[in-house]
């Protein structure tokens, strides 16, 4: 049954109009994937890192360091771990290889923050340092700890493995893997055949895409 809204003013009997689901503001999570679709779908013909064409491209790094779309991925990310018993109750710290996930790291870290939760960012590198401390990963100690790799996109899952491969010989749980948009390559599976949880915000179907 719809909802009305009404009431009465002056001593007139204002008309009840219905309420539908039309008249509210747009979620968080609509209001990123409209701004994904809006800034981040680049359309033309594109070599994917596979070595596979496609029509279109989606570089969410123009989501991941935009002004309104940054906040938006931390809060709806957050959410959506939490949804799947990987909130900040059960995590330490997220995290993935340099440069894609760091940016949303970042994001989750404040958004945590925000809500008077505690989550850590850590960063992966392609390689160990050759000089310093000479680390993979830099940040907080993830040894003991369980964790969460993230990425924006994936094709291949070849940078989420080597993240998840990295944190495993730290000495660090890792209890999932999350990214931005699945692309449906395959990455999900060969992350997944590693133990490894895959989980994600949206689909090309979400975005008005074909695989």
């Amino acid at each position: 049954m719809p909802a009305y809204a009404g009431g009465v003013c002056e001593g007139w009997a204002r008309t009840l109009v219905p309420v539908t689901t039309a008249d509210f503001s747009p979620t968080p999570r609509e209001q990123l994937r409209d701004l994904i679709t809006e800034l981040a779908v680049v359309h033309g013909r594109v070599t994917l890192s596979s070595g596979k064409e496609a029509d279109y491209y989606v570089d969410l790094r123009r989501i991941t360091l935009h002004h309104r779309a940054a906040p938006l991925v931390g809060h709806v990310l957050l959410d959506h771990l939490e949804e799947v018993g990987l909130g900040t109750a059960e995590v330490d710290a997220v995290g993935g290889l340099t440069l894609g996930a760091d940016p949303i790291a970042d994001a989750l870290l404040h958004a945590a923050a925000s809500r008077g939760q505690e989550l850590d960012a850590f960063v992966v590198r392609k390689a160990a340092k050759a000089h310093g401390m000479q680390r993979q990963i830099e940040g907080p100690e993830v040894a003991g700890r369980k964790v969460v790799v993230l990425e924006d996109t994936t094709t291949t899952g070849g940078s989420p493995i080597t993240a998840i491969e990295a944190l495993r010989a730290a000495g660090a749980e890792v209890l999932g893997c999350a990214t931005i948009v699945d692309r449906a390559t395959g990455a999900g599976e060969k992350i997944e055949a590693l133990g490894v949880p895959y989980h994600y915000l949206y689909d090309l179907a979400d975005l008005g895409l074909e695989a």
